[in-house]
């Protein structure tokens, strides 16, 4: 992407260095701003859920980046663009959520960025703003009027997120389609209210970016920029922050610690050093350094970026406590007091539950069906033995210290706590 270019900004740099960079507007152009001290970017995170996942996580570094190499982030939150839905990627349309569920999402997600960013006051102090704040009050006519005009339909009829859907056969409503005459609208706002020239997002948001460029040009406004990061996948081309058994979600109500820090550890080889690059900030002659480890020694640079990622999320303490309770499950075959817990009457156990009932209430299955499945194939044990018998129960016997440790395959394990 940068060829022979070099940058002098901190910020690009570091983007350059660590892999964050994918495409750019103006690459010169924005360095200078960059190298001036007086950049000021967004990115948008519609309110679709009630928090954001890993998948999330290269925007929320990007910002985190741009703090900490003296500009100004602003996480523009869309309590506006959410009741449309982006229909960048999708065959379908978004479900449309009720004013009450975005409310809900949009707090949730907010409690994300504070374990990211530093907001205030400051100059470089992050700003969280909502696009309702200007999209919900707008007047149609007068936007069409003022704004629509600006915008070529045989334009947007070339972008990806029009294109794709239509190339499929899949209807795109005129609703969507509107979208990203909103994105646009977003960045010439922001830029008029807070001095915002860059806009940052991944690879599937560049045709919506241009879009709020080409707009600010035609609206009068100060130069923009736009910036994108590579659609991160795993080696496996798996999407990231997504596994089997869900998303991978970056608050602990919603995934335990030691679940995420698993996720980070149960990474593929060949992912671990880009991942130190993209999801932790250790230096990148260290991130060399561990990247260069071969054989079973891998494992030992899997940690440490499980044990980093964790951190940045769920704070050291935890982090640390995820990494020792690992330690003693799989390499003392121990079964580790701070192990993701599920609590079940005392009744229940004294009467005796069935195994297949059990992994299912631990969330371990998702069925009985799946259960008996997976006793077929050996991958359930209990208290690390493995089960062989689907009719098999569990009661007071299986008891140790209080609870039974269920274990799926060799590396996710929930205690079933008697309450």
């Amino acid at each position: 992407m940068t060829g022979d270019f070099r940058p002098q900004s901190d910020f690009l740099s570091t983007l350059t260095g660590r892999g964050f960079l994918h495409q750019c507007s103006d690459l010169a152009g924005l360095d200078k701003i960059a190298k001036s001290g007086e950049l000021v970017a967004y990115i948008g995170f519609d309110c679709t859920a009630p928090s954001l996942h890993a998948g999330s996580l290269v925007q929320i570094m990007l910002l985190r980046w741009l703090q900490k190499t003296g500009g100004k982030p602003i996480a523009l939150m869309g309590g506006g663009t959410s009741r449309v839905g982006d229909p960048s990627g999708k065959d379908a349309s978004r479900q449309l959520l009720p004013l009450e569920t975005i409310a809900a999402n949009k707090e949730g997600i907010k409690s994300v960025f504070a374990k990211f960013l530093s907001f205030g006051e400051g100059k470089q102090d992050a700003i969280m703003q909502d696009n309702a704040d200007w999209l919900a009050s707008l007047n149609y006519i007068d936007f069409l009027r003022d704004t629509g005009r600006h915008f070529s339909v045989n334009r947007m009829l070339s972008m990806d997120s029009v294109k794709l859907r239509l190339e499929r056969d899949q209807e795109l409503s005129f609703l969507e389609f509107n979208y990203m005459c909103l994105q646009a609208y977003d960045f010439v706002e922001l830029c008029k209210r807070h001095n915002c020239v860059l806009q940052m997002g991944g690879s599937d948001q560049w045709g919506n970016i241009v879009t709020g460029i080409d707009l600010g040009r035609r609206m009068g406004t100060r130069q923009l920029y736009g910036l994108t990061s590579p659609l991160l996948t795993t080696g496996s081309g798996a999407k990231m922050g997504k596994t089997a058994q869900g998303a991978v979600w970056l608050d602990n109500s919603m995934l335990p610690p030691f679940e995420y820090w698993q996720y980070w550890r149960n990474c593929e080889d060949g992912d671990t050093g880009r991942f130190l690059k993209l999801f932790t900030e250790l230096p990148l002659d260290e991130i060399a350094r561990l990247e260069a480890l071969g054989g079973a020694e891998i494992n030992e640079a899997k940690k440490i970026l499980a044990t980093e990622a964790t951190a940045m999320v769920h704070g050291r303490e935890a982090a640390l406590q995820a990494a020792e309770t690992a330690r003693k499950t799989f390499e003392e075959n121990a079964p580790a007091e701070n192990l993701p817990s599920v609590e079940i009457e005392a009744a229940a156990i004294e009467a005796g539950i069935g195994v297949l009932a059990a992994f299912v209430k631990a969330g371990l299955a998702a069925s009985t069906g799946e259960a008996r499945r997976q006793i077929k194939g050996g991958g359930l044990r209990v208290n690390d033995q493995t089960v062989t018998d689907e009719r098999a129960l569990i009661g007071p016997h299986d008891l140790t210290g209080g609870a039974v440790k269920l274990s799926l395959g060799r590396k996710r394990h929930v205690l079933l706590k008697v309450a």
